[in-house]
Protein backbone atom coordinates (compact mmCIF):
# COMPACT_ATOMS: atom_id res chain seq x y z
CA UNK A 1 0.00 0.00 0.00
CA UNK A 2 0.92 3.43 -0.98
CA UNK A 3 1.10 5.94 2.18
CA UNK A 4 0.02 9.62 1.85
CA UNK A 5 2.77 10.03 4.39
CA UNK A 6 6.29 9.06 5.54
CA UNK A 7 5.33 5.46 8.19
CA UNK A 8 8.86 5.80 9.50
CA UNK A 9 7.40 8.44 11.60
CA UNK A 10 8.69 11.46 13.48
CA UNK A 11 10.18 11.37 17.05
CA UNK A 12 12.22 12.41 19.52
CA UNK A 13 15.85 12.47 20.71
CA UNK A 14 17.14 9.55 22.74
CA UNK A 15 14.58 7.26 24.50
CA UNK A 16 14.92 2.88 24.62
CA UNK A 17 13.53 0.60 22.15
CA UNK A 18 12.20 -2.46 24.17
CA UNK A 19 9.51 -5.16 22.63
CA UNK A 20 5.85 -4.08 22.56
CA UNK A 21 4.26 -7.14 23.30
CA UNK A 22 1.06 -5.78 21.62
CA UNK A 23 0.55 -8.51 19.68
CA UNK A 24 -1.14 -10.21 22.63
CA UNK A 25 -4.22 -8.29 22.05
CA UNK A 26 -4.14 -5.80 19.41
CA UNK A 27 -6.15 -7.78 16.65
CA UNK A 28 -8.93 -8.52 20.31
CA UNK A 29 -12.29 -5.82 19.75
CA UNK A 30 -13.35 -4.55 22.86
CA UNK A 31 -15.54 -6.58 25.02
CA UNK A 32 -18.12 -5.04 27.51
CA UNK A 33 -17.44 -6.68 30.88
CA UNK A 34 -20.78 -7.68 32.89
CA UNK A 35 -21.57 -5.22 35.96
CA UNK A 36 -20.19 -6.60 39.17
CA UNK A 37 -22.30 -7.08 42.29
CA UNK A 38 -20.54 -4.18 44.01
CA UNK A 39 -18.13 -1.43 42.64
CA UNK A 40 -15.78 0.77 45.04
CA UNK A 41 -15.89 4.17 44.04
CA UNK A 42 -12.83 6.18 45.87
CA UNK A 43 -12.99 9.58 46.14
CA UNK A 44 -9.36 9.92 45.44
CA UNK A 45 -8.65 8.85 42.05
CA UNK A 46 -7.77 11.92 39.66
CA UNK A 47 -4.62 14.32 40.05
CA UNK A 48 -5.75 17.01 42.52
CA UNK A 49 -8.22 17.19 45.50
CA UNK A 50 -10.44 14.68 46.47
CA UNK A 51 -14.15 14.51 45.22
CA UNK A 52 -16.74 15.64 47.74
CA UNK A 53 -19.51 13.63 48.10
CA UNK A 54 -23.20 14.65 47.21
CA UNK A 55 -24.81 11.21 48.54
CA UNK A 56 -24.95 9.48 51.69
CA UNK A 57 -24.95 5.24 52.73
CA UNK A 58 -28.04 3.76 51.72
CA UNK A 59 -29.42 6.75 49.02
CA UNK A 60 -30.30 4.83 45.71
CA UNK A 61 -28.13 6.09 42.80
CA UNK A 62 -28.31 6.07 38.83
CA UNK A 63 -25.84 4.92 36.57
CA UNK A 64 -24.09 7.77 35.56
CA UNK A 65 -25.43 10.11 38.42
CA UNK A 66 -23.09 12.70 39.97
CA UNK A 67 -22.57 11.06 43.82
CA UNK A 68 -19.65 13.15 44.41
CA UNK A 69 -18.78 16.94 43.31
CA UNK A 70 -15.35 18.36 42.84
CA UNK A 71 -13.85 19.04 45.46
CA UNK A 72 -11.71 22.35 43.95
CA UNK A 73 -10.57 23.56 40.30
CA UNK A 74 -7.91 20.49 40.24
CA UNK A 75 -10.34 18.05 41.24
CA UNK A 76 -12.90 15.74 39.52
CA UNK A 77 -16.82 14.65 39.55
CA UNK A 78 -17.20 11.55 40.28
CA UNK A 79 -20.47 9.52 38.87
CA UNK A 80 -22.36 6.31 39.73
CA UNK A 81 -21.17 3.71 37.28
CA UNK A 82 -24.34 1.12 37.88
CA UNK A 83 -27.49 1.23 39.85
CA UNK A 84 -28.05 0.45 43.10
CA UNK A 85 -27.46 0.88 46.73
CA UNK A 86 -24.71 3.45 48.63
CA UNK A 87 -24.09 0.48 51.07
CA UNK A 88 -20.74 2.02 52.36
CA UNK A 89 -18.50 5.03 52.61
CA UNK A 90 -15.34 3.98 54.61
CA UNK A 91 -11.24 3.72 54.54
CA UNK A 92 -10.87 1.22 51.66
CA UNK A 93 -7.59 -0.34 50.19
CA UNK A 94 -6.52 1.58 46.72
CA UNK A 95 -4.09 0.94 44.03
CA UNK A 96 -1.85 3.51 45.28
CA UNK A 97 -1.23 1.10 48.13
CA UNK A 98 -2.95 3.72 51.22
CA UNK A 99 -6.37 3.39 52.55
CA UNK A 100 -8.54 5.76 50.53
CA UNK A 101 -12.07 7.38 51.82
CA UNK A 102 -14.22 5.78 48.91
CA UNK A 103 -17.99 4.73 48.15
CA UNK A 104 -19.23 1.50 47.80
CA UNK A 105 -22.41 1.00 45.20
CA UNK A 106 -24.63 -2.70 45.49
CA UNK A 107 -26.01 -2.88 42.38
CA UNK A 108 -30.02 -3.48 42.01
CA UNK A 109 -30.25 -7.02 40.66
CA UNK A 110 -33.41 -5.90 38.93
CA UNK A 111 -32.29 -2.67 37.30
CA UNK A 112 -32.09 -2.89 33.51
CA UNK A 113 -28.81 -0.71 34.23
CA UNK A 114 -30.13 1.76 31.69
CA UNK A 115 -28.26 5.47 31.75
CA UNK A 116 -29.46 8.28 34.03
CA UNK A 117 -31.30 10.91 32.26
CA UNK A 118 -29.99 9.60 28.70
CA UNK A 119 -30.16 12.33 26.19
CA UNK A 120 -28.45 14.11 23.32
CA UNK A 121 -26.87 17.74 23.47
CA UNK A 122 -27.54 20.03 20.77
CA UNK A 123 -23.61 20.83 21.69
CA UNK A 124 -23.28 23.44 18.40
CA UNK A 125 -25.34 25.65 20.10
CA UNK A 126 -23.31 25.70 23.49
CA UNK A 127 -20.83 28.46 24.12
CA UNK A 128 -17.29 27.04 24.62
CA UNK A 129 -18.29 28.27 28.28
CA UNK A 130 -21.02 25.96 28.62
CA UNK A 131 -19.31 22.90 27.26
CA UNK A 132 -16.18 23.05 29.65
CA UNK A 133 -18.57 23.46 32.61
CA UNK A 134 -20.17 20.08 30.75
CA UNK A 135 -16.63 18.15 30.79
CA UNK A 136 -15.86 19.11 34.31
CA UNK A 137 -19.70 17.88 35.31
CA UNK A 138 -18.95 14.55 33.19
CA UNK A 139 -16.01 13.80 35.45
CA UNK A 140 -13.58 13.39 32.83
CA UNK A 141 -10.01 12.89 33.08
CA UNK A 142 -6.43 12.06 31.19
CA UNK A 143 -7.45 8.34 30.37
CA UNK A 144 -4.23 7.56 29.25
CA UNK A 145 -2.89 7.33 32.90
CA UNK A 146 -2.39 10.45 34.52
CA UNK A 147 -5.74 11.04 34.89
CA UNK A 148 -5.13 15.17 35.35
CA UNK A 149 -8.81 16.45 35.03
CA UNK A 150 -9.91 17.50 31.79
CA UNK A 151 -11.65 20.72 32.15
CA UNK A 152 -8.60 21.95 33.94
CA UNK A 153 -6.26 21.38 30.83
CA UNK A 154 -8.89 23.12 28.47
CA UNK A 155 -8.90 26.41 30.94
CA UNK A 156 -6.48 28.45 28.62
CA UNK A 157 -4.84 30.60 31.35
CA UNK A 158 -5.26 34.55 30.91
CA UNK A 159 -2.72 35.75 29.00
CA UNK A 160 -2.37 32.55 26.96
CA UNK A 161 -3.60 31.28 23.69
CA UNK A 162 -4.03 27.34 22.62
CA UNK A 163 -3.15 27.39 18.75
CA UNK A 164 -2.09 23.64 18.60
CA UNK A 165 -4.60 20.94 19.27
CA UNK A 166 -2.16 17.23 19.81
CA UNK A 167 -4.90 13.88 20.29
CA UNK A 168 -2.47 11.24 21.99
CA UNK A 169 -2.98 8.29 20.54
CA UNK A 170 0.38 7.03 20.88
CA UNK A 171 0.23 3.90 23.34
CA UNK A 172 4.20 3.70 23.78
CA UNK A 173 4.16 1.54 27.08
CA UNK A 174 4.45 -1.90 25.84
CA UNK A 175 1.23 -4.56 25.99
CA UNK A 176 -0.94 -1.79 26.34
CA UNK A 177 -3.61 -1.58 23.42
CA UNK A 178 -7.00 0.41 24.52
CA UNK A 179 -6.13 3.38 23.08
CA UNK A 180 -5.53 1.37 19.70
CA UNK A 181 -9.05 -0.65 19.76
CA UNK A 182 -10.69 2.55 20.37
CA UNK A 183 -9.12 4.46 17.18
CA UNK A 184 -10.49 1.43 15.50
CA UNK A 185 -13.93 1.01 17.18
CA UNK A 186 -14.94 4.90 18.01
CA UNK A 187 -13.78 6.51 14.98
CA UNK A 188 -17.51 8.73 15.48
CA UNK A 189 -17.09 9.50 19.02
CA UNK A 190 -13.33 10.93 18.44
CA UNK A 191 -13.85 12.94 15.55
CA UNK A 192 -16.87 14.56 17.34
CA UNK A 193 -15.10 15.04 20.69
CA UNK A 194 -12.31 16.44 18.81
CA UNK A 195 -14.70 18.90 17.21
CA UNK A 196 -15.93 19.71 20.64
CA UNK A 197 -12.60 19.99 22.04
CA UNK A 198 -11.60 22.58 19.02
CA UNK A 199 -14.76 24.85 20.10
CA UNK A 200 -14.01 24.84 23.90
CA UNK A 201 -9.78 25.69 22.61
CA UNK A 202 -10.93 27.57 19.54
CA UNK A 203 -7.69 25.70 18.40
CA UNK A 204 -6.05 26.64 14.51
CA UNK A 205 -4.29 23.11 13.88
CA UNK A 206 -5.43 19.72 15.34
CA UNK A 207 -2.78 16.60 15.13
CA UNK A 208 -3.22 13.03 15.97
CA UNK A 209 0.01 11.63 16.87
CA UNK A 210 0.28 7.78 16.32
CA UNK A 211 3.00 5.31 16.43
CA UNK A 212 3.65 3.53 13.27
CA UNK A 213 3.10 0.04 14.45
CA UNK A 214 -0.60 1.12 14.59
CA UNK A 215 -0.63 0.94 10.54
CA UNK A 216 -4.95 0.04 10.50
CA UNK A 217 -5.24 2.94 12.98
CA UNK A 218 -3.52 5.42 10.79
CA UNK A 219 -5.49 4.36 7.94
CA UNK A 220 -8.68 4.49 9.07
CA UNK A 221 -8.27 7.99 10.73
CA UNK A 222 -6.29 9.15 7.91
CA UNK A 223 -9.49 8.25 5.41
CA UNK A 224 -12.29 9.10 7.81
CA UNK A 225 -11.42 12.87 9.24
CA UNK A 226 -13.88 15.26 7.80
CA UNK A 227 -11.84 18.10 5.59
CA UNK A 228 -13.04 21.15 7.68
CA UNK A 229 -11.55 19.60 10.88
CA UNK A 230 -8.01 20.93 9.81
CA UNK A 231 -6.41 17.82 10.98
CA UNK A 232 -3.67 15.66 10.18
CA UNK A 233 -2.79 12.07 11.27
CA UNK A 234 1.27 11.89 12.43
CA UNK A 235 2.87 8.74 12.58
CA UNK A 236 5.12 8.68 14.40
CA UNK A 237 8.34 6.25 14.75
CA UNK A 238 8.01 3.32 17.84
CA UNK A 239 10.55 4.39 20.58
CA UNK A 240 9.59 4.92 24.35
CA UNK A 241 8.23 7.55 25.94
CA UNK A 242 6.83 8.69 22.24
CA UNK A 243 3.60 9.75 24.30
CA UNK A 244 4.97 11.35 27.13
CA UNK A 245 3.70 15.40 25.99
CA UNK A 246 7.26 16.55 25.86
CA UNK A 247 8.58 13.84 23.53
CA UNK A 248 5.22 14.29 21.69
CA UNK A 249 4.96 17.72 21.12
CA UNK A 250 9.05 17.39 19.88
CA UNK A 251 7.93 14.64 17.56
CA UNK A 252 5.16 16.33 16.32
CA UNK A 253 5.59 20.31 16.06
CA UNK A 254 9.35 20.06 16.67
CA UNK A 255 9.20 22.69 19.74
CA UNK A 256 10.11 21.66 23.14
CA UNK A 257 8.58 22.73 26.42
CA UNK A 258 11.25 24.65 28.20
CA UNK A 259 12.18 23.26 31.70
CA UNK A 260 9.39 23.66 34.30
CA UNK A 261 6.80 25.13 31.73
CA UNK A 262 3.76 23.18 30.48
CA UNK A 263 2.79 22.80 26.96
CA UNK A 264 0.22 25.48 27.07
CA UNK A 265 2.92 27.82 27.26
CA UNK A 266 4.32 26.58 23.95
CA UNK A 267 0.41 27.03 22.41
CA UNK A 268 -0.34 23.56 22.67
CA UNK A 269 -2.69 21.21 24.85
CA UNK A 270 -2.91 17.62 24.42
CA UNK A 271 -5.57 14.95 24.95
CA UNK A 272 -5.27 11.43 25.22
CA UNK A 273 -7.96 9.72 22.30
CA UNK A 274 -9.78 7.86 24.77
CA UNK A 275 -10.45 11.28 26.83
CA UNK A 276 -11.59 12.50 23.52
CA UNK A 277 -13.55 9.99 22.63
CA UNK A 278 -15.35 9.63 25.82
CA UNK A 279 -16.09 13.71 25.42
CA UNK A 280 -18.16 12.55 22.24
CA UNK A 281 -19.90 9.86 23.74
CA UNK A 282 -21.13 12.28 26.04
CA UNK A 283 -22.71 14.76 23.46
CA UNK A 284 -24.90 11.69 21.99
CA UNK A 285 -26.02 10.02 24.84
CA UNK A 286 -25.04 12.11 28.13
CA UNK A 287 -22.90 9.55 29.30
CA UNK A 288 -20.19 10.89 31.82
CA UNK A 289 -17.19 8.83 33.03
CA UNK A 290 -18.21 6.12 34.20
CA UNK A 291 -16.64 3.15 32.24
CA UNK A 292 -13.25 3.20 30.27
CA UNK A 293 -10.90 0.30 28.29
CA UNK A 294 -8.63 -1.44 29.77
CA UNK A 295 -5.87 -3.91 28.12
CA UNK A 296 -5.90 -7.56 30.88
CA UNK A 297 -2.74 -8.66 29.16
CA UNK A 298 0.66 -10.41 29.92
CA UNK A 299 2.08 -13.83 30.15
CA UNK A 300 0.40 -14.37 33.90
CA UNK A 301 -3.51 -14.11 32.29
CA UNK A 302 -5.32 -17.13 30.65
CA UNK A 303 -7.69 -15.09 28.32
CA UNK A 304 -6.25 -11.74 27.38
CA UNK A 305 -8.86 -9.32 26.50
CA UNK A 306 -9.67 -5.62 25.99
CA UNK A 307 -12.77 -4.77 28.33
CA UNK A 308 -15.06 -2.28 28.75
CA UNK A 309 -15.29 -2.47 32.77
CA UNK A 310 -17.29 -0.24 34.95
CA UNK A 311 -15.30 2.01 36.89
CA UNK A 312 -14.67 0.52 40.64
CA UNK A 313 -14.73 -3.21 39.64
CA UNK A 314 -12.54 -5.06 42.16
CA UNK A 315 -9.20 -6.34 40.40
CA UNK A 316 -10.44 -9.91 41.31
CA UNK A 317 -13.39 -10.24 39.03
CA UNK A 318 -11.53 -8.75 36.08
CA UNK A 319 -9.40 -11.13 36.50
CA UNK A 320 -11.62 -13.92 36.84
CA UNK A 321 -13.87 -12.98 34.16
CA UNK A 322 -10.45 -13.20 32.12
CA UNK A 323 -10.13 -16.54 33.33
CA UNK A 324 -7.86 -16.30 36.33
CA UNK A 325 -4.31 -16.29 36.91
CA UNK A 326 -1.87 -18.66 35.87
CA UNK A 327 -0.03 -20.36 38.28
CA UNK A 328 3.25 -18.82 37.54
CA UNK A 329 2.03 -15.55 37.91
CA UNK A 330 3.41 -13.36 40.05
CA UNK A 331 3.00 -9.72 39.92
CA UNK A 332 0.11 -7.63 38.81
CA UNK A 333 0.40 -4.10 37.67
CA UNK A 334 -2.07 -1.23 36.83
CA UNK A 335 -0.23 0.04 33.79
CA UNK A 336 2.30 -1.01 31.46
CA UNK A 337 5.80 -1.91 32.69
CA UNK A 338 7.68 1.13 32.61
CA UNK A 339 5.60 3.06 34.62
CA UNK A 340 2.63 0.65 35.99
CA UNK A 341 2.19 0.89 39.48
CA UNK A 342 2.59 -3.13 41.03
CA UNK A 343 -0.44 -3.96 42.84
CA UNK A 344 -0.03 -5.52 46.88
CA UNK A 345 -4.23 -7.19 46.74
CA UNK A 346 -6.50 -8.20 44.43
CA UNK A 347 -9.93 -6.15 45.63
CA UNK A 348 -8.37 -2.85 44.72
CA UNK A 349 -10.69 -1.39 42.23
CA UNK A 350 -10.31 -0.60 38.21
CA UNK A 351 -10.28 3.71 38.43
CA UNK A 352 -10.62 6.17 36.10
CA UNK A 353 -6.73 6.32 35.02
CA UNK A 354 -6.55 1.87 35.20
CA UNK A 355 -5.30 1.81 31.53
CA UNK A 356 -3.97 -1.62 31.78
CA UNK A 357 -3.80 -4.70 34.20
CA UNK A 358 -0.60 -6.04 33.40
CA UNK A 359 -0.21 -9.99 34.47
CA UNK A 360 3.58 -10.85 34.79
CA UNK A 361 5.17 -14.67 35.70
CA UNK A 362 8.00 -15.61 37.42
CA UNK A 363 9.88 -15.74 34.21
CA UNK A 364 9.20 -11.49 34.03
CA UNK A 365 9.90 -10.83 37.49
CA UNK A 366 12.71 -11.93 39.24
CA UNK A 367 15.38 -10.27 41.45
CA UNK A 368 18.63 -8.91 40.31
CA UNK A 369 21.74 -8.29 42.18
CA UNK A 370 22.47 -4.52 41.59
CA UNK A 371 26.39 -3.25 40.86
CA UNK A 372 28.79 -0.48 41.15
CA UNK A 373 28.03 2.22 38.58
CA UNK A 374 30.53 1.72 35.66
CA UNK A 375 29.64 4.85 34.03
CA UNK A 376 28.75 3.44 30.74
CA UNK A 377 26.39 6.36 30.15
CA UNK A 378 24.01 4.68 28.85
CA UNK A 379 21.27 6.25 31.22
CA UNK A 380 22.18 9.51 29.93
CA UNK A 381 21.66 8.52 25.97
CA UNK A 382 18.52 6.79 27.27
CA UNK A 383 17.19 9.70 29.49
CA UNK A 384 14.16 11.56 27.06
CA UNK A 385 14.52 14.80 28.95
CA UNK A 386 18.58 15.12 28.21
CA UNK A 387 19.35 14.39 31.90
CA UNK A 388 22.16 12.74 33.58
CA UNK A 389 20.99 9.99 35.60
CA UNK A 390 24.29 8.50 36.32
CA UNK A 391 25.16 11.37 38.61
CA UNK A 392 22.04 11.82 39.98
CA UNK A 393 22.24 8.38 40.99
CA UNK A 394 25.40 8.83 42.52
CA UNK A 395 23.71 12.04 44.74
CA UNK A 396 21.05 9.94 45.68
CA UNK A 397 22.85 7.33 47.01
CA UNK A 398 24.88 10.10 49.14
CA UNK A 399 21.03 11.41 50.28
CA UNK A 400 21.95 14.74 48.58
CA UNK A 401 18.63 15.49 47.15
CA UNK A 402 19.27 19.75 47.40
CA UNK A 403 21.73 19.41 44.92
CA UNK A 404 20.03 16.86 42.96
CA UNK A 405 18.00 20.26 42.21
CA UNK A 406 20.86 21.59 40.53
CA UNK A 407 20.96 19.10 38.18
CA UNK A 408 17.22 19.77 37.44
CA UNK A 409 16.10 16.57 39.17
CA UNK A 410 12.22 17.74 39.20
CA UNK A 411 12.00 17.81 35.45
CA UNK A 412 12.69 13.52 35.38
CA UNK A 413 9.41 12.16 34.27
CA UNK A 414 10.49 8.64 35.80
CA UNK A 415 9.57 7.01 32.54
CA UNK A 416 12.07 4.65 33.98
CA UNK A 417 14.30 4.95 30.60
CA UNK A 418 17.50 4.64 32.90
CA UNK A 419 16.74 1.60 34.48
CA UNK A 420 15.72 -0.56 31.27
CA UNK A 421 19.16 0.30 29.78
CA UNK A 422 21.28 -0.19 33.43
CA UNK A 423 23.58 -2.96 33.24
CA UNK A 424 24.07 -2.91 36.52
CA UNK A 425 20.66 -3.06 37.43
CA UNK A 426 20.35 0.00 39.89
CA UNK A 427 17.00 1.06 40.53
CA UNK A 428 17.37 4.84 39.47
CA UNK A 429 13.86 5.83 39.29
CA UNK A 430 12.90 4.32 42.40
CA UNK A 431 15.67 6.70 43.77
CA UNK A 432 14.78 9.58 41.66
CA UNK A 433 10.75 9.10 42.99
CA UNK A 434 12.48 9.29 46.63
CA UNK A 435 14.35 12.44 45.82
CA UNK A 436 11.91 13.91 44.12
CA UNK A 437 9.06 13.52 46.99
CA UNK A 438 11.71 14.56 49.65
CA UNK A 439 12.56 17.71 47.77
CA UNK A 440 8.89 18.72 46.77
CA UNK A 441 7.83 18.28 50.48
CA UNK A 442 11.24 20.38 52.16
CA UNK A 443 10.17 23.47 49.24
CA UNK A 444 6.59 23.21 50.53
CA UNK A 445 8.02 23.36 54.47
CA UNK A 446 9.79 26.49 53.16
CA UNK A 447 7.37 27.96 51.45
CA UNK A 448 4.70 28.23 54.27
CA UNK A 449 7.00 29.38 56.73
CA UNK A 450 7.81 32.13 54.45
CA UNK A 451 4.50 32.87 54.19
CA UNK A 452 3.81 32.74 57.66
CA UNK A 453 6.67 34.90 58.39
Amino acid sequence: MMWPFNLMGNTFRHGIHPHDFKELTRHIAIQRMPFPDRVVLPLSQHTGAPSVPVVKVGDKVFRGQMIARPGGFVSSALHASMTGTIVAMDLLPHPSGRLVESMVIERDPLSPQTLFREHATDWELLSPKDLLTMISNGGFVGLGGAAFPTHVKLSVPEGKKASFLIVNGVECEPYLTSDHRQMLESIDDIILGIRVTRKVLDVERIYIGIESNKEDAIELLAKNIPADLNCQVIPLKVKYPQGAEKMLTEAVLNKEIPSGKLPIDIEVIINNVGTVAGIGRMMITGQPLIERVVTVTGPGINRPANLLIPIGTPLNEVLDYCGGLKDTTRQILFGGPMMGAPQLQLDVPVMKGTSGILCLTEEDVFDREEYPCIRCLRCVDACPVSLNPSLLGALAIKRHYEEMLDYHILDCMECGSCSYVCPSNIPLVQRFRVAKGLNRERMAKKAAQTKSA
